[in-house]
């Protein structure tokens, strides 16, 4: 039975040579026309990357750019997988010292007290979720990409060993291994959105988030029912709003939080 024939997309995905290269090198490649459009990307967002942009950033037509790419659609996938970037090293040995503080932006959390006390697997594999939410916040416009199914370009596939390889000593089978993953990075993925979505929101206000909160407590308050809704009015009552720290230092606190119980939740599937 013949093998069968890899996909182009793939071919140009993993920058493999369907046969010997003759001649000079080309002016233009795949590789300038995927790190020109991060480049766009980076500095105006996917609204800045179309192609008649990029084709005008390499001086060359639109359709030329046809020459090294399948489709848009196949663009939007090498930019994603260049934007990554290498995987971290969540191995245990890596690890081994706790970065809860790195991870939380120097503010102390949980993390910071549990950590030292943990199994290997779960300081690795927050560096690992760390490690993302960084990058989503280098380049805010991954996170608006679709997810059209699971890791295929080299960088994404590095990073999913790497969160794989900080499960290897956990003892959950490979579904389990998966789950975990998928779990956790959606979770940075999500939290990354809403921070950047609120902010936005607040930015479009011109106020910063104590003052959205304190106004959010404001008007709520003068049409939420205490009979109907009892807890929603205790909270409201709290004064929690109004001790909110600085925006960045919140997010961070937020997202660490957050983190600290999705890897709460890994650790009781762990432990059965």
């Amino acid at each position: 039975m013949p093998e069968p024939t890899m996909p182009d997309d793939l071919v140009r995905l993993w920058r493999l040579r369907n046969g010997p290269r003759l001649g000079r090198p080309a002016e233009l490649d795949i590789d300038r026309v995927v790190d020109t459009a991060v480049r766009l990307a980076d500095e105006g967002g996917l609204v800045a990357a179309t192609l008649p942009k990029i084709a005008a950033a390499l001086s060359v037509t639109p359709m030329s750019l046809y020459r090294h790419i399948g489709s848009k659609e196949e663009l939007i996938g090498l930019m994603a997988d260049a934007a990554m970037g290498p995987a971290p090293d969540c191995s245990s040995e890596a690890t081994a010292e706790p970065n809860a503080h790195h991870a939380t932006g120097g503010t102390a959390t949980r993390g910071d007290a549990t950590e030292s006390a943990s199994p290997a697997w779960r300081p690795a594999l927050r560096e690992w979720a760390v490690a993302q939410s960084e990058v989503f916040r280098r380049r805010p416009w991954l996170a608006q990409l679709p997810v059209t199914g699971p890791p295929r370009g080299p960088n994404a596939i590095a990073w999913m060993d790497a969160g794989l390889r900080a499960l290897r000593e956990t003892g959950l089978d490979w579904a389990a291994k998966i789950g975990v993953i998928t779990v956790v990075g959606g979770y940075v993925r999500q939290a990354f959105t809403l921070d950047r979505q609120l902010a936005e929101s607040r930015g479009a206000a011109n106020v910063d988030e104590r003052q959205a909160l304190r106004r959010y407590v404001r008007e709520l308050t003068a049409v939420v029912d205490a009979g109907r809704f009892p807890d929603v009015t205790a909270l409201l009552g709290s004064g929690l709003f109004e001790s909110v720290p600085d925006a960045p230092e919140s997010a961070d606190q937020d997202f660490a939080f957050g983190l600290d119980l999705v890897l709460d939740g890994v650790a009781a599937a762990v432990e059965r």
